[in-house]
């Protein structure tokens, strides 16, 4: 695609294309589950620079470009509230497989009210809490403290399952496990 001005910024000295243009260029060469994960990243609400509107402008200023079904899938799978790659990949590992939305970033409160825990994907209508859980996870202080935090989710209905990489890689299991756990929980 040939570069217009428009999609051309100097940032210290040199010169590169604007975020928005990255972003459509990329709809070519990453999965769809990484571009979605770029697009959380755009939005977030903690630090998003743009709107998902900003991000469809741009992708519908280059109707014909390779990789524009993948973009025009990635905008109506964003999620401001997502935070974190691997987060992002695995909601949409898991809506791309048929399974319900889940919902990002759900806090849990004990009947007294008191904080429990913000899970990073949940079926809260089936007490299903789904945490990825990368390497850093394995530190002692970071595994105990979740273990506690597990145990605490636990002793109030939720069905916990964590995810690592390996799952994301080779998901069938996770799929089969999810689905399964969707199926029966609290199935009268």
């Amino acid at each position: 695609m040939d570069l217009r001005a428009q999609d051309i910024v100097v940032i210290a000295g040199v010169r590169t294309t604007t975020v928005l243009r990255t972003f459509c260029d990329l709809g070519a060469r990453l999965t769809l589950p990484e571009l979605v994960a770029v697009a959380d990243h755009l939005v977030r609400r903690a630090a998003g620079r743009f709107t998902v509107a900003d991000i469809a402008a741009a992708i519908a200023t280059w109707p014909g470009r390779r990789g524009i079904r993948n973009l025009r899938r990635a905008i109506e799978l964003v999620d401001p509230n997502a935070e974190s790659p691997k987060e992002s990949e695995l909601r949409v590992l898991l809506i791309e497989a048929g399974l319900p939305h889940p919902v990002p970033q759900h806090v849990v409160h004990d009947r007294d009210g008191r904080l429990v825990a913000r899970v990073d994907l949940a079926y809260p209508d089936r007490l299903i809490a789904i945490e990825y859980e990368g390497d850093h996870h394995r530190e002692r202080e970071q595994w105990r403290a979740d273990l506690a935090r597990r145990r605490r989710l636990e002793s109030l209905g939720w069905r916990y399952i964590p995810v690592t990489q390996a799952d994301l890689d080779d998901p069938h299991a996770l799929l089969a496990d999810l689905s399964s756990a969707l199926r029966h929980r609290f199935a009268t």
